[in-house]
């Protein structure tokens, strides 16, 4: 197969989202080729350059998002008519007004849906870029603004657009035209993703919109994949802008959104988690497929099968400093844990994330010497705190797993979270876990370790103690994480679930007629059995030596015949 896999700010680029998983599922998957539609979101992310890229990968084409150069084309009298109109579609169905003549269907007709209306508003603005050009121009123009306004201020709009100010209105224009970027883009020719045989989109939002105009002008089937959900993430930054722009841009995401889930053939989340985010903004039930992050469990099998137990009286917390890690609770219950334990310690392991994340591990730090002040065993030793703060790649802890085997429990005390990839480490380094009861951290720990309420350190204290008091339980549990990390959360059943739905989605996908450069058919370019569509009833029993090649002698018939494709008649 020949994979068109669509990444925003992450892979190829060094740093960014999604640039893991890719990288091994490119890797993992080498009998196929992959072309690499990747957009960018910054200048430094491009100045970094990209990873090393497997033979299997056939070529990488890039674009910013951060930027956006006007290809200076003038729209003529028609094509301005034509701009307004799909624009003015688009804001009139995310300010909640009424549509146009021609968006509410015939006299006599059923209406148009609001999930329509949104479609053909995108869809439209797509091929005015691919036939006239022009349209990031026509997006940051004035006309835009004044579209945008007129759809606030039209009948039954929606109580929050109809407050919308000049300056709301310019920051929505100004978002929609970066989101909208990739319409003026050129990938979407026979020579582009019309090449491949199914667009994988390793994100919701712009790298979705890639292949929904894909699927749109060439027919490719899309398949969409989420580890956070895009429109979640959106719903959760920028909580200090106004309730104008807050509300029509969640209008156009979830809009959009909805319609990535609704065109695309299969819907993957990486934890139910996702999965209810997923069903709840508008996808299929029956589209949807939980497919786990792959970890590579190799780094963490020494430490996972070693016999020697770690200190049993330390607490490891492993991750990146932030306060969505309510590192203040683990502080607290660490005090109630020390009067029923005084031998107990505690690690802290990992580097602030950002400036918000260094501010919040000086708090830490200075809690942390109020709560414990340095102790001595004797008058002659010198004093130490119980609570550590380390980073993984120093002397004691030159790698992650060195962190976890530090430690007989290790701890995660957020109030927010993910997927837990440090819960999953711990997991594969065969350690028992005490975890907080946010997003995935159920699912994952799949009763292999306690779970707690967030923001309880009371709670968080006496599940701690119950661990370390007991070595036989502890034991225990941190076998069965490792059993279930390893059969569960693994590369390689990453790499074959996705194989398996690459498998099906294009077994389903029609026929597509392959041309050569004069457009004329190819001959040979599509296998002779995919114009036999059909499946027989039941599988063959072993031939008996000296048999008749068909049971009974006589051919099976197939059960059940389907059409052929337009391009096989």
């Amino acid at each position: 197969m020949r994979i068109g896999l669509l990444t925003e700010g992450g892979y190829p680029y060094v740093s960014g989202d999604a640039r893991l998983w890719c990288d091994r599922l490119v890797h993992g998957l080498a009998q196929h080729e992959f072309d690499v539609y990747a957009l960018s979101r910054s200048q430094h992310q491009e100045d970094e350059g990209w990873i090393p890229l497997p033979p299997n990968v056939r070529r990488v084409r890039t674009a910013p998002l951060w930027t956006a150069e006007d290809d200076e084309v003038v729209l003529g009298r028609r094509a301005r008519r034509r701009f307004t109109d799909c624009f003015g579609e688009l804001a009139a169905v995310l300010c909640g007004a009424s549509g146009s003549a021609s968006s509410t269907g015939r006299p006599g007709s059923a209406p148009t849906s609001e999930a329509d209306r949104f479609a053909n508003a995108l869809y439209g603005l797509a091929e005015l870029a691919r036939d006239e050009g022009g349209l990031v121009g026509a997006l940051r123009s004035e006309t835009a603004v004044r579209t945008l306004e007129r759809a606030c201020r039209a009948p039954g709009a929606h109580r929050s657009a109809r407050e919308a100010r000049v300056p709301a209105l310019l920051a929505v224009a100004a978002h929609l035209e970066r989101t909208l970027r990739p319409l003026s883009l050129d990938w979407y020719e026979d020579a582009g993703l019309g090449a491949v045989d199914l667009c994988h989109a390793a994100s919701g939002g712009t790298a979705a919109l890639s292949g929904l105009l894909a699927r749109h002008f060439t027919g490719v089937p899309l398949m969409v994949t989420e580890y956070g959900v895009r429109l979640r993430t959106h719903y959760l930054s920028a909580p200090d802008a106004p309730p104008a722009v807050r509300s029509l841009l969640a209008a156009f995401h979830g809009r959009l959104a909805a319609e990535a889930y609704g065109r695309a053939e299969v819907v993957t989340a990486g934890n139910t988690h996702a999965r209810r985010w997923q069903e709840r903004c508008g996808a299929d039930r029956d589209k949807l497929r939980t497919v786990y992050p792959g970890m590579n469990a190799r780094p963490f099998a020494e430490v996972g099968e070693s016999p020697y137990g770690a200190d049993p009286a330390t607490l490891v917390w492993v991750g990146r400093v932030e306060p969505a890690k309510d590192l203040v609770s683990l502080l607290h219950a660490f005090a109630e844990i020390r009067k029923r334990e005084p031998k107990a310690r505690l690690r802290i392991v990992g580097a602030p994330a950002g400036p918000e994340g260094a501010a919040y591990l000086g708090h830490c730090r200075t809690l942390a010497a109020q709560l414990f002040p340095d102790e001595a065993e004797g008058p002659h030793t010198a004093g130490d705190n119980p609570v550590s703060f380390e980073e993984v790649g120093g002397p004691e802890l030159p790698a992650a797993a060195d962190a976890y085997a530090s430690g007989a429990v290790t701890v995660l005390s957020s109030v927010v979270e993910g997927f837990p990839l440090s819960l999953v480490e711990a997991m594969l380094c065969g350690r028992a876990t005490v975890s907080t009861d946010v997003g995935a951290v159920v699912e994952v720990i799949g009763g292999t370790g306690l779970v707690v309420p967030p923001r309880n350190p009371r709670a968080l204290a006496e599940a701690c103690v119950a661990l370390l008091r007991d070595p036989e339980r502890r034991a225990r549990l941190g076998a069965a994480a490792r059993a279930r990390a390893l059969e569960l959360f693994t590369v390689e059943q990453n790499i074959e679930a996705f194989h398996g739905i690459y498998l099906e989605i294009v077994s389903r996908a029609p026929v597509r007629r392959v041309l050569d450069g004069a457009g004329d058919p190819l001959p040979f370019a599509v296998p002779a059995e995919a114009h036999v569509p059909v499946r027989w009833s039941a599988a063959s029993p072993p031939l008996a030596r000296g048999a008749s090649g068909w049971p009974g002698g006589k051919p099976v018939r197939a059960t059940t015949s389907v059409h052929a494709p337009e391009a096989a008649r």
